[in-house]
């Protein structure tokens, strides 16, 4: 979505230079229509109407993000596979480089809909394991830094059992 965004962003800016309805619209193709206010709903609906590159690549994108909310595997390529057809056959370059950009990326996209996991784990963990060291101010070697991660970031129980007690 982000590169989508950039894309949108990029057609706007390109199109903005012969049309001066363009100018001061960037947040408009940018932000949630969700969070919109009123006015700028209005003006992004008179926009929308019009015959722009920059609402075909809005509408591309906005395309994109009705896939992520899509439960079933099996529909979801589907989609994706029509977004991308639509994508690559739209006119627009940066829109057919974006499209480009999701195919080499398609396993991890097709991943995400498996799992419901992203990067926002692995950056968490990381930030853990990059405090861990800062607060170290370094280790002997790296065993012992493998050691201290494993007991900052594995969630290990250090208390007896009743057991043992």
């Amino acid at each position: 979505m982000k590169r989508l965004n950039e894309v949108v962003d990029q057609v706007r800016r390109m199109e903005q230079q012969e049309n001066e309805l363009l100018k001061n619209t960037r947040y408009l193709w940018l932000r949630n229509p969700k969070n919109l206010t009123r006015n700028q709903k209005v003006k992004l609906g008179s926009l929308s109407r019009m015959n722009l590159k920059t609402v075909w690549a809005y509408n591309i994108k906005m395309s994109l993000k009705e896939f992520w909310e899509i439960p079933d595997l099996e529909t979801a390529v589907q989609y994706l596979k029509k977004w991308y057809f639509w994508a690559t056959h739209s006119r627009l370059e940066p829109i057919k480089e974006a499209a480009y950009f999701i195919k080499r990326h398609w396993y991890g996209i097709i991943q995400y809909i498996i799992t419901r996991i992203n990067n926002g784990i692995l950056e968490g963990i990381n930030s853990l394991i990059q405090a861990t060291k800062r607060k170290a101010r370094g280790y002997r070697n790296t065993d012992n830094l493998i050691s201290i991660i494993y007991l900052t970031c594995g969630n290990l129980r250090m208390g007896l059992s009743r057991a043992f007690i």
